[in-house]
């Protein structure tokens, strides 16, 4: 049995990670499971959370990733995740993300619409999402 994964995080325009690791804790839908050399394949649907990257198993993940849905299939000693949208939490300012979260609750308010209400409501959910991660 090999002692790592091959994985590959890919969003709609890019690739963006492609790396043997050891582990990848992932936010399935139905909850969260980790994918280790010689589990068993799977293919499930992700829920808006943190999916974490583990080079070496045991300590602190190498990548903590943001994805707002997608799927994961594993099979095979590879790991694939494809991401609706993946945001690097390393990258994120958290005093700009608390900003923004303000600022898309205050257009939920200002909406004339229910078009523009129900838009704005998806911003600041999203937005809510990836704050609730980053804490």
């Amino acid at each position: 049995m090999a002692d790592t994964l091959f994985f590959e995080l890919v969003s709609p325009d890019r690739l963006l990670m492609s790396a043997e690791v050891e582990a990848v804790m992932v936010p399935g839908s139905q909850g969260d499971f980790t994918i280790m050399p010689g589990h068993q394949p799977i293919i499930s649907t992700l829920r808006p959370s943190t999916l974490d990257v583990y080079a070496v198993w045991g300590g602190k993940p190498s990548a903590r990733i943001f994805v707002r849905g997608g799927f994961v299939d594993a099979a095979l000693g590879r790991v694939t995740v494809l991401a609706e949208e993946a945001i690097d939490l390393a990258t994120l300012d958290r005093a700009e993300l608390v900003t923004r979260v303000a600022n898309a609750l205050e257009d939920t308010t200002l909406a004339k619409t229910d078009a523009e209400r129900t838009r704005a409501q998806q911003v600041y959910d999203g937005l809510n999402q990836l704050l609730s991660a980053v804490e």
